[in-house]
């Protein structure tokens, strides 16, 4: 073969080894190459969201965000029929409105209500202190919009309204040996003073925490300080 031949081949294949090996470091190797960075058109919070197993920390609606795992999901059974003359609505309903908090403990320990909770098709968005619900279809009149516990009563009529009617909302059993899917003896406390009747009959009154422990032991009661939450 000529010498000139040879000394191009030699070229080319020195090109095409290290075009390989450029190729084999990227995919052997990721961390080695520098990715290429793009504009987002899409908000991402500067916070990082906690799970409900994490530390409470104050979320959207100026409520702690409850800790412990769920008690139950978020779905809401009827999706949409009328639950016990509680309609499901496109807006919220504010002639009568009361905002009430709801503390659940299992065997001592805290479990969460989570956001969602009477909003059919449900969406989460995201802040940068939690996430907040709302429905692309309808609002029942009693809802949570996020995991802190919060339950909103927004009516258009001045109607008293039980823990007994979210949870049929929710799809959810109560009583005084379970609730949702929790069983054993149920401790219902009301503003600090204990419930010795059927936990479905307490009222939902503004402002009113409701702690609800299911077995032994039975945690202190803790009102929630309503100064700052802007309900």
């Amino acid at each position: 073969m000529p010498v000139r031949t040879r000394i191009l081949l030699t070229v080319l294949a020195l090109v095409a080894g290290t075009a390989l090996a450029a190729c084999g470091s990227t995919q052997n190797d990721p961390s080695t190459t520098t990715p290429l960075t793009f504009t987002a058109t899409v908000d991402v919070p500067t916070t990082t969201v906690p799970s409900p197993t994490s530390t409470s920390y104050i979320g959207p609606q100026g409520v702690a965000i409850q800790t412990g795992p769920f008690l139950a999901t978020a779905a809401t059974t009827p999706l949409g029929e009328v639950v016990d003359r509680i309609q499901c609505q496109g807006l919220r309903q504010l002639a009568y409105t009361a905002y009430v908090h709801l503390q659940v403990y299992v065997q001592g320990h805290a479990r969460a209500i989570p956001g969602g909770i009477g909003l059919v098709d449900p969406t989460a968005a995201a802040t940068n202190k939690g996430l907040v619900f709302t429905p692309q279809t309808c609002y029942y009149w009693l809802h949570t919009r996020a995991a802190d516990g919060l339950v909103q009563v927004e009516s258009p009529t001045d109607r008293v309204y039980t823990l007994g009617d979210f949870f049929k909302v929710w799809g959810q059993p109560l009583s005084q040996d379970r609730v949702a899917g929790s069983k054993g003896r149920v401790t219902a406390i009301v503003d600090g003073k204990l419930w010795t009747g059927n936990p479905q009959l307490i009222r939902l009154r503004e402002h009113e925490s409701i702690e609800l422990a299911v077995g032994r032991p039975v945690p202190a009661f803790r009102a929630l300080d309503w100064t700052g939450t802007g309900y």
